[in-house]
């Protein structure tokens, strides 16, 4: 079967490299001691909370690896034994204005032959696990993040890119009031971590009754939620089985990249099931994004068989429900068919992770890739889906309905 590729395209997973006063320039006073930018050696790293933070190389973005830099390594073409580090040192670039702001992007989307995208922050993967020790510092920074996110791209941009401010549930009153502020101006989704957050009697499931309040303004709103993958909880447990050298993540272990997996999504898909969000909010809209799909069906051979064994323990069969109210949106790398199989084909979105060397060159790279789409399929994974998870119309002319 020959590939359709003319359906307009919907990027679910696109990504800007901020400025280094993203996260200080509306930090209030009282804050800006906890968050420097500091020199170690030749290279820029991120201070907070006086620990110096490594788990993005250049946190200021000047120079990154190119779109695409890491592309054979995720393809599994990598018979040289190149790490992470090696491939970025060979395609090293100067940030340009389609990484930093809006209006080169639309034109970068005009040449890719893009419509529309979901444009996530990059620094968030770091701020809410390096400053969860302090849950007020780390509301403020989230703030100050999404005033400056909102002040350089907006939240909708010509209805085509839509950035995603972040919400974080340590101190339920700040998060239900950052929600307010991203509602009022305009937000179309919302990003949270897929972890447990901090408060100061500790860590708890934002899944947990108590945070209800915040989850039915979502459902009221008809907010999408994305959980997109961030720098993962779950560092104690694994520096006890090997200590780091280093927290930057190009230089992660055999160990850690396989002892990690995909576990923070798992993780707080389940909680959202089993603590019974998804039952007290049937409506909500929630995205899987850059985590992958290889997990769903080992997770879905838990849900069923734990469904047998205890189903007085779950609110709802945790299938039912995931199907419902979860969307996810494979590796470009990965495979469409896990999430067809499991989750159906209304709930599969393209996402190309442009312009992370991780991701693809430019979203159109995906074709090498497709396993074979007839053309209705290709409209729903390669746009219409993230579509309809937005609420927006849908672009196939075979469904839209005349009057």
């Amino acid at each position: 079967m020959t590939q359709f590729t003319d359906a307009p395209i919907f990027d679910a997973d696109q990504h800007m490299y901020e400025t280094p006063d993203a996260l200080t320039k509306y930090l209030p006073e009282k804050y800006k001691s906890a968050v420097h930018f500091v020199q170690v050696g030749h290279q820029t790293r991120i201070s907070i909370l006086g620990k110096i933070r490594d788990y993005i190389p250049n946190p200021t973005f000047d120079k990154v690896a190119a779109p695409g830099a890491w592309e054979a390594f995720f393809a599994a073409e990598n018979p040289e034994g190149k790490t992470l580090t090696q491939m970025a040192r060979e395609r090293v670039m100067e940030s340009i204005p389609a990484f930093r702001a809006p209006e080169p992007r639309i034109a970068a989307l005009d040449k890719q032959t893009v419509a529309e995208a979901l444009v996530y922050p990059t620094l968030a993967n770091l701020v809410e696990h390096s400053a969860s020790e302090d849950p007020e510092l780390c509301s403020a920074m989230i703030h100050a993040l999404n005033q400056w996110m909102l002040e350089t791209w907006g939240f909708t941009h010509e209805n085509r890119l839509f950035m995603t401010p972040v919400i974080n549930l340590g101190l339920l009153d700040e998060g239900m009031r950052e929600l307010e502020y991203v509602l009022e101006n305009g937000a179309k989704a919302i990003l949270i971590k897929p972890a447990p957050v901090r408060n100061w009697k500790g860590w708890r499931s934002p899944s947990l009754p108590e945070f209800d309040p915040f989850w039915r303004e979502v459902e009221a709103a008809g907010l999408p939620v994305v959980l997109h993958a961030s720098q993962p909880p779950l560092d104690g447990y694994i520096n006890m089985w090997e200590p780091p050298n280093s927290q930057v993540f190009t230089e992660m272990s055999a160990f850690r990249w396989i002892a990690l997996g995909h576990r923070e999504i798992t993780d707080m898909i389940t909680a959202l099931i089993t603590h019974g969000t998804f039952t007290r909010f049937p409506k909500l809209r929630v995205a899987s994004i850059e985590n992958g799909s290889a997990w769903l069906h080992p997770l879905f051979h838990d849900y069923e068989d734990f469904y047998k064994k205890m189903p007085q323990a779950f609110p709802e069969h945790p299938i039912d429900v995931f199907r419902r109210n979860i969307w996810v949106s494979p590796f470009w790398e990965g495979s469409v068919a896990d999430v067809v199989e499991t989750v159906g084909w209304d709930r599969v979105m393209f996402g190309s992770d442009f312009p992370h060397p991780e991701g693809l060159q430019e979203p159109t790279g995906y074709w090498k890739y497709a396993e074979g789409m007839d053309e209705k399929r290709t409209y729903d994974f390669m746009g219409d889906n993230a579509r309809r998870f937005l609420g927006l119309e849908v672009r196939n002319p075979a469904e839209l309905v005349t009057v």
